[in-house]
């Protein structure tokens, strides 16, 4: 076991499960998933560490244990096509690529969603779509999904995604300001949307048609 992999390990044990997420499928693609490859060079020293990190654009790759929330709260099993908006570094898609059956991804940022094109053919993932458009209109054409999991900031929640669950389907987002959001959980019953709060958080905005508007 080399040192990333021993590091990796111990941000699953420590980060992940003593925190309370126990679903080995989640466990062991953390295990698997080599976070170091989706940072800078200059960062893989913190790549085990919980915290967020910059990957460019003025973006960043979540904390390790907000990824295994969201994956946990999803409800993602290896029968799940799974909707996420905000590729970003590929991080959380190859998390989500070992779980589920299938992972589209949607990325606004084209130099972003090109350079997690390259990480994730790298790990040799081969159950993930990746397009660069608006991800607050979802991908309809590949609806509905099982779930969907925005990994950026919303000021309310878009009626696209809502329309783009199947149903009893699971869309986690984060829904606030800019400053500060509570982390949603809204399950499709009855042609209804059953919202729960998770937790605060503070994520990049949202940006796009059913978003925050890019600034000038």
């Amino acid at each position: 076991m080399d040192a990333f992999e021993a590091a990796r390990h111990e941000m699953v044990e420590k980060t992940i499960q003593a925190r309370g997420i126990d679903d080995p499928l989640i466990l062991e693609s953390f295990k698997k998933v080599p976070r170091h490859v989706f940072v800078p060079a200059d960062l893989h020293y913190a790549a085990y560490f919980d915290s967020p990190l910059p990957i460019g654009e003025g973006q960043t790759i979540s904390q390790p244990f907000i990824v295994a929330l969201m994956t946990a709260t999803a409800k993602i099993n290896n029968e799940s096509t799974v909707l996420e908006i905000g590729t970003g570094s590929g991080y959380a898609c190859a998390i989500l690529a070992h779980i589920a059956k299938q992972v589209y991804s949607v990325e606004r940022i084209e130099a972003l969603g090109n350079q997690a094109k390259e990480h994730l053919q790298q790990l040799g993932l081969s159950n993930i779509e990746i397009k660069i458009d608006d991800g607050t209109l979802g991908w309809p054409e590949k609806g509905p999904f099982d779930a969907i999991i925005v990994t950026a900031a919303a000021p309310i929640v878009p009626e696209s995604l809502k329309a783009q669950l199947k149903e009893g389907g699971r869309l986690i987002i984060p829904v606030g300001d800019m400053f500060g959001q509570q982390l949603l959980r809204l399950t499709k019953h009855k042609d209804q949307l059953i919202q729960e709060i998770l937790e605060p958080v503070r994520f990049v905005p949202l940006i796009g048609k059913e978003g925050w508007q890019e600034s000038k």
